[in-house]
C-alpha cells in the first residue's frame, strides 16, 4: 500500500490491517457492544481502519482496573528510579518506531509526514525522557513549626507529595501523540494510573503508543486506553465517580462540560483549552525574522494549534510591508497529503471542521472582511482550505473573537502601543501571545501586559520543549502542562506533624 511518495512500512501496513482493540487492565479486547466506528484519511476522506467504539460501560472497567491497579498493584509502590527506568524504555521503544508513528500521524491526522517525524515524534520521546527524570525528584519538605500554645513543645513536621490516584486523560485531534504523550509522562511519574480516551478523530497513535507500554513492561491497569467518542466514552470518563482527576485538552466549550461533569465528586480537574493568540510587530522589528515568524505561527499545523497567532497588529508604518510579505509566503505554500514529502502544509482534520473554518471565512468577508490572499476551500478531494490573511478586520467580527482552528489570519494596523494592548488583551481567551521588536525593555515590558499563559518574544511556537509550562489564562484554562507544575497537578500534599 502506498500513500503520495512515502511508502507505508510493512510493521505500520500490518498495524493497520490487523483489528484494533482497546487496552484495558493489560490486555487487549473488544468493547462489550463490540461496535466500530471508522477512522479516516482527511487528505482523502477515505477509510484507514475501523475502531472500537468505547461506551460508558467500558470506561467503568477501564476505571476499575485502573482503581485496582493503583491500590492493589506494584505501579505506585515501585521506586521512583523504577518508575522512571519504565518510562525510559517507553521512550526508547518509540524511537525506535518513530517512522511508524510519523506516518500514522500523517494519515491519521493529515500533518506532513516530514513534519511528525521531525517534531511531534522527537518531542513526544522527549517529553517521556524528562518526566523519567521528574520520577525521582518529587519531594516534599520539612517545616519548622512553632505551637504557642505548647511551649518547650517539640514537633517533627513534613510534607509529602503522593499521587492524586486514578486519572480520566482526554486528548485532542491536532497533536494527538505528542498531546497523549503530556498527559500521561507527568501522571506515571508521579504514580498515578490512568484511563485514556483518545480523540476519536485521531485514536491510532495512541493505540500503537499502548501496545509499546505494555512492552515497556508497565503493570496492568497502570495504563488503559479506550477509544470512542466525546459524548459517550469521554463523558462517562469525566463524569465517573471514581476517577479522582480528569485532565482535558480541547475546545473551551466542552471544557465547560468537563467541568460540570467532573463536579459530582469534586474530583481535581486541569484544562487547556481554546486560545486566539495576538502578534505584535513593531516598527523597530526585523522583519527578516518576523514576516517568517508571524507565518509559521498562523499557519503552522494548518493553523490546528490552540496557540496558533491568528491576531496580527502590526504597527502602521510597516503594515503594508508585512502584509506583503505575508502574502508572498502564503503563495508559495504546497498544500497537499501529509504523505508527500514536498508538502508544506496539509489538509483539516475532517468534514465538519472543514466547513467550520470556511463559514468563518465567509463570515468574516460578509462583515466587510477583504482577503488579501487565500479565503477559499482547496482542490475537490479532502478537507484543504487555502492560506488565509483577512484585513479590514475588526475587534467585533467572529472571525476576531471566536476561535476559528483553521489557517485564518486577522490582520490590522496600529498608530498607538497601548490601543495595541488594549486590543490585544480584548479576548476570553488568554493561551498565548507574541511580540516581535529589537528593543529587549520594551519586549518585557509588553510581555508582562500580556494576559496570556506564554508570550514569546522574537519568536513564537517553541512551546512544545517539555521543560516549558504551558497553559492559559482566562477562558483558556486551568493549569499548566509539562515543566514540574505539570508534575504538581498529578500529586496531593499530605502534611505530617509528630510530637517529639
Amino acid at each position: 500500500m502506498s500513500t503520495g511518495t512515502t511508502e507505508i512500512t510493512p510493521m505500520l501496513q500490518s498495524f493497520l490491517s490487523s483489528p484494533r482493540k482497546i487496552l484495558i487492565d493489560g490486555k487487549w479486547g473488544n468493547t462489550l457492544s463490540e461496535h466500530t466506528f471508522p477512522t479516516f484519511n482527511p487528505a482523502t476522506g477515505d477509510v484507514l481502519c475501523q475502531v472500537p467504539d468505547g461506551q460508558k460501560e467500558d470506561i467503568d472497567r477501564a476505571v476499575k482496573a485502573a482503581r485496582h491497579a493503583f491500590e492493589q498493584g506494584p505501579w505506585r509502590t515501585l521506586t521512583p528510579s523504577e518508575r522512571g527506568k519504565r518510562l525510559w524504555r517507553l521512550a526508547d521503544l518509540m524511537e525506535q518506531r518513530t517512522e511508524e508513528f510519523a506516518q500514522l500521524e500523517s494519515l491519521d491526522n493529515g500533518k506532513p509526514v516530514t513534519v511528525a517525524r521531525g517534531a511531534d515524534v522527537p518531542l513526544a520521546i522527549d517529553l517521556f525522557r524528562y518526566m523519567a527524570g521528574w520520577a525521582t525528584k518529587i519531594e516534599g519538605n520539612t517545616i519548622p513549626i512553632s505551637v504557642p500554645y505548647a511551649p518547650g513543645a517539640q514537633f517533627h513536621a513534613y510534607t509529602l507529595r503522593e499521587p492524586i490516584g486514578v486519572v480520566g486523560q482526554i486528548i485532542p485531534w491536532n497533536f494527538p501523540l505528542l498531546m497523549a504523550t503530556w498527559k500521561l509522562g507527568p501522571a506515571l511519574a508521579a504514580g498515578c494510573t490512568i484511563v485514556l480516551k483518545p480523540a476519536e478523530e485521531t485514536p491510532l497513535s495512541a493505540l500503537l503508543l499502548g501496545e509499546l507500554a505494555c512492552e515497556a513492561g508497565f503493570p496492568d491497569g497502570v495504563l488503559n486506553i479506550v477509544t470512542g467518542f466525546g459524548e459517550t466514552a469521554g463523558a462517562a470518563l469525566a463524569a465517573h465517580p471514581d476517577v479522582d482527576k480528569i485532565a482535558f485538552t480541547g475546545s473551551t466549550e466542552v471544557g465547560r462540560s468537563i467541568v460540570h461533569a467532573a463536579a459530582g465528586n469534586l474530583k481535581k480537574v486541569t484544562l487547556e483549552l481554546g486560545g486566539k493568540s495576538p502578534m505584535l510587530v513593531l516598527p523597530d522589528a526585523d522583519l527578516a525574522s518576523a514576516i517568517p515568524g508571524v507565518f509559521n505561527a498562523t499557519f503552522f499545523n494548518t493553523g490546528q494549534c490552540c496557540g496558533t497567532g491568528t491576531r496580527l497588529y502590526v504597527e502602521s508604518r510597516i503594515f503594508d510591508h508585512v502584509l506583503a510579505g505575508l502574502a508572498d509566503q502564503a503563495k508559495q505554500i504546497k498544500l497537499g497529503s501529509g504523505m508527500e514529502p514536498t508538502t508544506d502544509m496539509g489538509p483539516l482534520i475532517s468534514e465538519n471542521q472543514h466547513q467550520r473554518v470556511l463559514g468563518y471565512m465567509e463570515s468574516g468577508l460578509k462583515e466587510g472582511a477583504q482577503a488579501i490572499v487565500g479565503g477559499h476551500r482547496y482542490g475537490d478531494t479532502g478537507y484543504f482550505v487555502e492560506p488565509t490573511v483577512l484585513v479590514n478586520t475588526a475587534q467585533h467580527m467572529k472571525v476576531v473573537q471566536e476561535e476559528i482552528f483553521g489557517p485564518v489570519l486577522c490582520a490590522e494596523p496600529f498608530i498607538d502601543l497601548e490601543e495595541a494592548l488594549e486590543k490585544a488583551n480584548n479576548s476570553m481567551y488568554g493561551l498565548t501571545a507574541a511580540v516581535w521588536t529589537k528593543d529587549v525593555s520594551q519586549a518585557h515590558r509588553i510581555a508582562s501586559r500580556l494576559r496570556a499563559g506564554l508570550v514569546w518574544i522574537n519568536c513564537h511556537n517553541i512551546v512544545l520543549d517539555a521543560a516549558l509550562p504551558f497553559g492559559g489564562y482566562k477562558q483558556s484554562g486551568w493549569g499548566r502542562e509539562m515543566g514540574h507544575e505539570a508534575i504538581d497537578l498529578y500529586t496531593e500534599v499530605k502534611a505530617v506533624c509528630a510530637q517529639l
